[in-house]
């Protein structure tokens, strides 16, 4: 693999040709464009967000293998021909950051809980599970679905994101509806900070306040 991180950036929107199942997992073909340009065997690719390994490339389409871990802590399961899924291929170098520093490594699964149209954009809010609420922060990063958004509000288990025109025009999350799932990774920095400060948190939990109080 010649990288393990992304950027929450969509390089376009593939759509699963077929699935099928393997032992220990599935088989995943997935139709393609931009995506295929220089993939080689062995490369990441995310998929809604899940780093998923390429093991076959071939005109107009490449396929990966998910394993039962990945079918239970994501959306993958979920996919059948025809799901449309964000794909964007391992940052390089030579490429600028236009999100955050994503890894692929998706934390659990949300629910869209609501969605209203304000002007051009939609505001979306999402149900997380509660161990992933610690690391959500208003003006944070989180990846939706591989997209990388920023949160606006949080409200208990629930936080709010704006997605732009482009956004929707351009990812998986302009079809998205109350009741989908999708796949959630936090802001790495945020983790990196939790576990840093992890001896003096104790019971309290990583807030505002508390990194307020530890001179953050």
């Amino acid at each position: 693999m010649r990288s393990l991180m992304f950027t929450g950036i969509v390089r376009e929107r593939g759509e699963i040709m077929t699935v099928e199942r393997i032992p220990g997992g599935v088989r995943l073909k997935v139709r393609a464009q931009k995506s295929l340009q220089g993939m080689r065997l062995g490369d990441s690719i995310a998929i809604n967000g899940a780093c998923q390994t390429v093991v076959s490339v071939g005109q107009g389409f490449f396929s990966v293998e998910a394993m039962e871990q990945t079918l239970r802590q994501t959306t993958v399961g979920r996919w059948k021909v025809g799901t449309r899924v964000n794909l964007e291929n391992p940052l390089s170098p030579k490429d600028l950051l236009g999100g955050h520093l994503v890894t692929g490594h998706v934390d659990g699964v949300g629910v869209i809980r609501a969605k209203a149209r304000r002007a051009g954009d939609v505001l979306f809010r999402i149900q997380a599970p509660r161990e992933l609420m610690v690391q959500v922060f208003e003006r944070a990063s989180v990846a939706v679905d591989g997209v990388s958004l920023t949160v606006v509000a949080v409200q208990g288990d629930q936080f709010s994101v704006i997605l732009t025109p482009y956004t929707l025009k351009e990812t998986t999350l302009g079809s998205r509806e109350v009741g989908d799932k999708v796949n959630l990774e936090t802001d790495l920095i945020v983790k990196a900070v939790q576990r840093l400060l992890s001896p003096h948190l104790m019971n309290r939990g990583l807030t505002r306040e508390r990194l307020e109080e530890l001179g953050f």
